[in-house]
């Protein structure tokens, strides 16, 4: 898809490509929060929690555009698109990812038409899915005695068509964590194994990180597929593999029934000032 400009025109308004870290609210940056304060149109994606599509500014032009799997609302052409077409037609044009925009959030694909079509530009870089749900779940990435290396990788991808290199994977002392790999659960365990990781490796998939309704599935690398096909797992759902899960037990400090926003719109404004 040509991305379409206005002939003869400069755009006058700035996009700025926000992480909204993994969903509690108290994780958003004061920057983020003081952006969208300004923001005259945001484009949010489906996974920007409620509470911070919340502090909003009412006046500003909303529009989702979040993509998940199977239910994609909008082609990323079509964001592309709207995100020059907003910077044409207001000030302040807010796209706000969840996590962080440049770990598999697409932010670097949309800034290159943002660059191209002569738009100014910031980038307010958020707390990614990975450290957010690792924290909150009581998993340390690395760790001298556990893993001394973490990898982030996407299990998104068509992995049969397009077969990732699994043995850059297989190292015991690698913590491995996989964005969007429910769906290609087995797949991602077959590629494990073959490729040397013992089937007796610690995995946890932690669903709605950070959020009141959290949930841990703990188990080891050869029932995977099954912890992924949990009925009461909830998208979305983040993969954790390695030793470090050993650790959840012990180092579990979050308690989601209690958990609640411990920050009120006006004491964000106070930090801003």
């Amino acid at each position: 898809m040509e991305i379409v400009t206005l002939p003869g025109q400069a755009a006058g308004g700035k996009v700025w490509l926000v992480g909204a870290g993994p969903g509690d609210v108290d994780l958003l940056t004061v920057k983020a929060y003081r952006v969208l304060q300004n923001a005259d149109a945001v484009l949010y994606d489906a996974l920007v929690s409620d509470e911070i599509l919340a502090l909003i500014p009412k006046h500003a032009e909303k529009i989702a555009v979040g993509k998940r799997a199977g239910l994609h609302s909008a082609a990323q052409s079509e964001i592309n698109q709207l995100l020059v077409t907003k910077a044409y037609t207001r000030k302040n044009v807010v796209r706000l990812k969840g996590g962080d925009p440049f770990i598999f959030g697409r932010g670097g694909e949309e800034l290159e038409t943002i660059v191209d079509a002569g738009i100014d530009f910031e980038v307010v870089p958020g707390i990614t899915a990975a450290s957010g749900t690792a924290a909150y779940a009581g998993i340390p990435l690395t760790h001298r005695d556990y893993a001394q290396g973490v990898s982030f990788i996407t299990g998104h991808c068509k992995l049969e068509s397009r077969p990732m290199d699994w043995q850059s994977y297989a190292n015991p002392n690698n913590t491995l964590v996989i964005y969007m790999g429910i769906l290609n659960a087995e797949l991602i365990k077959t590629g494990l194994l073959n490729a040397g990781r013992s089937a007796q490796t610690p995995v946890a998939l932690v669903s709605k990180a950070t959020t009141s309704q959290q949930r841990v599935f703990t188990g080891h690398l050869d029932n995977l597929d099954e912890l992924a096909s949990h009925p009461e797992l909830v998208m979305p759902a983040l993969m954790v593999i390695g030793e470090v899960v050993e650790l959840a037990d012990s180092l579990n400090w979050f308690t989601p029934q209690t958990q609640k926003s411990q920050l009120k719109s006006h004491e964000l404004a106070a930090l801003t000032r």
